[in-house]
This record gives structure tokens, sequence and C-alpha cells, in this order.
């Protein structure tokens, strides 16, 4: 409970300052809010008490056109991902966030795009977009189970993300994060400081793909994050 408190006395104040200082400067280019986004995150996961392992840096792809996958178990996802993958990329984010004062400023401005996932129109316009910016030479961070897992298993992916990612002919890097999930579990209230590691897995290609291969395309990513979550798991414990 102590470590909650001391994390919720400095989180607020330390983002507002990120905010401040971040958004007049998101005038010279997503990017720039971008790299903030590093820095509030290692912040934030100080006051948390929480540590990051980054591997598989191998994997990333600097200024290329990539779809980002990660599993999904805690809200300390986002920080753990901000905190290790360097490269700029655009979140697809519920547009619930977009409406939070300043925060949604920032996220528009650093470039993200939102979903409204109680309209499935919307949602596959927001994916089309997604995929023209990725046809341009942009990154896109996508959660493909859409949701927080209740358990730290994979939930069943949405196809949204897959359809996007053959569309735009741009390789998905599937990511699995593991440990974040006991720090902050779904609907609980109290932190626990630990460690998280998110691990960078090779790509996988989509060049040549139609959209009647996305469920070959979802069972591969899917295979290869489960034959690492354990494994990442146990070390991160």
């Amino acid at each position: 409970m102590l470590r909650t408190l001391f994390f919720l006395a400095g989180f607020f104040p330390w983002t507002l300052f990120v905010l401040l200082a971040g958004l007049p400067l998101s005038l010279l280019g997503p990017d720039t809010l971008h790299h903030w986004a590093h820095l509030w995150a290692r912040g934030s996961l100080w006051l948390a008490g929480v540590k990051v392992r980054c591997a598989g840096a191998e994997h990333l792809r600097p200024g290329a056109a990539v779809v980002y996958m990660p599993n999904h178990q805690s809200n300390f996802d986002i920080l753990a991902l901000l905190a290790c993958i360097r490269p700029p990329f655009r979140w697809l984010a519920k547009k619930e966030l977009f409406a939070i004062p300043l925060f949604g400023t920032a996220m528009r401005r650093a470039g993200c795009i939102a979903v409204d996932r109680a309209d499935h129109q919307s949602a596959m316009a927001s994916m089309d977009e997604a995929a023209r910016r990725i046809r341009a030479g942009e990154a896109v961070m996508i959660f493909p189970e859409g949701t927080r897992s209740l358990n730290g298993r994979l939930q069943p992916f949405k196809k949204g993300g897959f359809v996007t990612a053959i569309k735009a002919q741009a390789p998905i890097v599937p990511i699995a994060i593991t440990g974040s999930g006991s720090i902050l579990p779904k609907h609980a209230r109290c932190l626990r400081p630990g460690t998280i590691a998110v691990t960078v897995l090779p790509p996988i290609d989509t060049r040549a793909m139609s959209l009647d291969d996305r469920d070959l395309l979802m069972e591969r990513v899917r295979q290869n994050l489960e034959n690492i979550l354990p494994a990442a798991e146990a070390e991160a414990t």
C-alpha cells in the first residue's frame, strides 16, 4: 500500500510535467513526443519500484514500416514498451484515452490512432488508416488481444491487426511481456514492485500474403509468443 501511495503521489505531477514540457516541443514532429514518452515511462517505472529487462533489440527495425504485437497483462505493459522500444512508433489505442485532457492532445500529436471498439465500421476505418500509415513507413503498436488478460494467459486474438499488417504488407514483430501481471493485475488497486521482461521476437514476413492467410498469420504470432512466454515468465520471477 505504501508503494502504491508513493507511486500515485509522484506519478500525476510527473505526468503533468512531461505533458507541459513535451507538448510545445511536439510542434517539431511526433517523434519528439515519443522520446519524451520514453523518459516519462522510465520515471514512472522508477516511482513504482519496477525494473524492466529488455531483450531482442536486434529484431527492432528503426525507421521501418512494421507492426509490433505484444501480449497484454497490465497497464504497466505500456510503460515497459515505451521504456524498451526506442525507435518511434504509433499506438493503436481505444478512443476513450483521447478524451483525457492534455493526455489526449499528446496522443494525437504523437500520431496515435484512435479506435472505437463499440463501432465496427469506425474501428475498421481506423485499421485502414493504420495500414495507410504503415505503408507510408511508420511503425504501429497493436495489442492483438484487444484488452488485458485476467490470468496472464493469451486471450483470443482480434483479426483487425492481422488484416492491417497484410494490407500494408508489413512484417509483424511479436513482443512477449511477462511479469507485469503480478505488478498490477487487471482490476487491482495496489501495485507490487517487481521486474517486467520485454522480449522482442524475430519478425514474421507478410509479403505475398492475402487476407485469406490471416488465420494462419494469427496462429504463427500466437505460437511464437506461447513458445517464449513460459520461459520469460520464469526468468522475470
